[in-house]
């Protein structure tokens, strides 16, 4: 199964809307077949592994990241696939929270007199697809915010710089992350001081072919034409709110998207957003900043997953502006909390990962 999860990994970001699953075939202890999710419209990670396999699948174990799904979809069921090549038993790492499979396609094998174990290395096949089970649930993508900051909760100092709080490591695990989400917001102030091209790059600094969405949180239209992330590979999106008319055409001359989604006070509709994305198929919100657009999603109640990357130094200033600003919580009762905690070092630095407990 940990062969299995490492070829889902793999895919991560290349298979949306589809879920990544690995899937291996063990055969008197010998792998005789092993596969991932393909692009759409692709082969599902099951197929590929029974058509590598051929007739040796007979009699097989079938180790496999999600349950099978078990409807006609872009492609034909892969619980009728698996039964069709004789496989004797099936080790699924976790559930489909698809409603659409939710423990039918379990069912559907059993039925069919197929072996079913559930639950090896359930937590980290769960957090593989969890973009996946909350948009095929809810409609809406997975938010993950993400940001850098030093010890005493700076993102930059009083007049602006920040490159680099973060060391080299904790910057290339993002450009890692960037390679498997859907797509990356940041607010328009981001925009302006940084001009970031914010592209989904390989180990050696190239972009890739495949670039996630880029989105800018801009009421009133202010990203200029001139911005890099409009020269850049993939599409840029720019969310306002009531912005005029001129400024949008000129951001659409320049290649960019415009949706204008209004809320109260003039400002973009963090949740019409979401929506909007949601039925785009986009599955997966990396949001990078800045303190603004992170204090927005968290006083709406939007974020499903958080990474710090706290960095071991002070900044001060009471004017340096801070990972998540807005107008804060007036009692610690309801603060942010924070569920299923992980704690490494990456490089120099610290990284707290954590799910926001759901009041």
């Amino acid at each position: 199964m940990a062969h299995a999860l490492d070829l889902a990994r793999g895919v991560m970001g290349a298979t949306s809307p589809n879920p990544a699953v690995g899937a291996v075939l063990v055969k008197d202890g010998r792998v005789v077949g092993e596969g991932a999710t393909e692009p759409p419209p692709g082969r599902h990670a099951e197929v590929v592994a029974l058509n590598q396999a051929g007739e040796a699948a007979r009699g097989t174990t079938l180790y496999l990241t999600l349950e099978p799904h078990c409807f006609q979809g872009r492609t034909p069921p892969c619980t009728q696939a698996i039964i069709r090549a004789g496989v004797a038993e099936v080790r699924i790492a976790t559930l489909d929270e698809n409603p659409r499979v939710a423990g039918k396609g379990k069912g559907e094998l059993e039925s069919a007199g197929v072996r079913v174990a559930l639950g090896e290395h359930e937590d980290e096949a769960r957090e593989v697809v969890e973009a996946h089970a909350k948009w095929s649930t809810t409609g809406l993508p997975f938010v993950t915010v993400k940001y850098a900051m030093t010890l005493d909760g700076k993102i930059a100092t009083v007049t602006g710089e920040s490159r680099w709080i973060s060391g080299p490591e904790s910057r290339a695990r993002v450009q890692a992350l960037r390679r498997t989400t859907d797509a990356i917001m940041v607010g328009i102030n981001t925009a302006l001081r940084d001009d970031p091209q914010l592209t989904a790059r390989d180990d050696q600094g190239r972009p890739l072919a495949r670039q996630p969405l880029r989105i800018v949180v801009d009421s009133h239209a202010r990203l200029p034409s001139t911005s890099r992330m409009l020269r850049e590979p993939g599409w840029t999106l720019v969310a306002t709110a009531g912005a005029p008319a001129e400024l949008a055409a000129a951001l659409r001359a320049a290649r960019g998207e415009v949706v204008d989604l209004p809320g109260p006070e003039g400002r973009t509709d963090l949740r019409k957003l979401l929506a909007f994305l949601g039925e785009r198929q986009v599955t997966s919100v990396l949001v990078e900043g800045g303190g603004g657009l992170l204090g927005s999603f968290f006083a709406h109640g939007l974020v499903d997953k958080i990474l710090a990357y706290i960095a071991p130094m002070v900044i001060g200033g009471a004017g340096a502006p801070t990972a998540v600003q807005g107008e804060g919580v007036a009692s610690l009762v309801n603060a942010v909390r924070l569920k299923r905690v992980r704690v490494e070092r990456v490089g120099g630095d610290v990284l707290v990962t954590g799910y926001p407990q759901k009041q």
